[in-house]
């Protein structure tokens, strides 16, 4: 065993007080320093670590019942006071379990503050790289390619490559619904541009296939969201 584990022939070594070798009344600062002087006597044993954690917590737990059940001594709240101002800077130590290592644990979580980059509402453009910028090029050559000589595929094509920028930007770390909403925005935007394009060659003097003008600026901006929206 440890050497800073033996509490002595006349102590309890179930007794956690014991263990880190302070009184019942010892303040917040002496069993946070009996702890790390314990921790450091017990070396490279894992279990001995544990069990001076799981006694930490239970000193911790303690504190915390006496707190609300109105027994507060005067160095308990001085210890009640210094844990409020640390907020808990410290994480629960890896060999720590129980309820008690799961309140170290919560007091060291921060949340997140809110941000509008990256997997956000907001859009980034990064290109992709290595075998999925090959893919994706290839899909939309051959989806052009397809618009061209096969126009009775032009409702399959827009499927299709709406999935293809849906699947793309969850795959790049973006939540669902934002990736569904820029997805339609995409998609919406292109039918519009592919309506006036349309329109304004219907009036020119070159043949017009109007299904294939309306569609190909959808394509070309599925594939575009498809090889930059991250």
């Amino acid at each position: 065993m440890a050497a800073g584990l033996n509490p002595g022939p006349d102590s309890d070594p179930k007794d956690p007080y014991a263990l880190l070798g302070v009184s019942q009344g010892a303040s917040f600062d002496d069993v946070q320093s009996a702890r790390d002087r314990v921790v450091a006597s017990c070396g490279d044993d894992a279990v001995a670590r544990a069990r001076v954690e799981a006694a930490y917590d239970a000193v911790l737990m303690d504190r915390l019942r006496d707190r609300q059940s109105g027994r507060v001594s005067s160095a308990a709240a001085t210890a009640s006071q210094l844990e409020r101002q640390q907020g808990g800077s410290g994480a629960a130590p890896a060999g720590s379990t129980g309820p008690a290592a799961l309140l170290t644990r919560l007091r060291s979580l921060s949340l997140p503050s809110p941000s509008l980059q990256g997997s956000g509402m907001l859009p980034s453009l990064q290109l992709v790289e290595g075998q999925g910028l090959m893919v994706r090029s290839a899909a939309g050559v051959l989806a052009l390619l397809l618009l061209v000589f096969a126009p009775q595929s032009i409702d399959l094509l827009l499927a299709l490559s709406t999935i293809g920028v849906f699947i793309s930007q969850v795959k790049r770390g973006r939540g669902t619904l934002s990736s569904l909403g820029w997805t339609l925005v995409l998609l919406i935007l292109g039918l519009v541009l592919g309506a006036v394009l349309s329109g304004l060659a219907a009036q020119s003097a070159v043949p017009v296939v109007v299904e294939q003008w309306q569609a190909l600026p959808a394509l070309i901006l599925l594939l575009a969201g498809a090889l930059l929206l991250a």
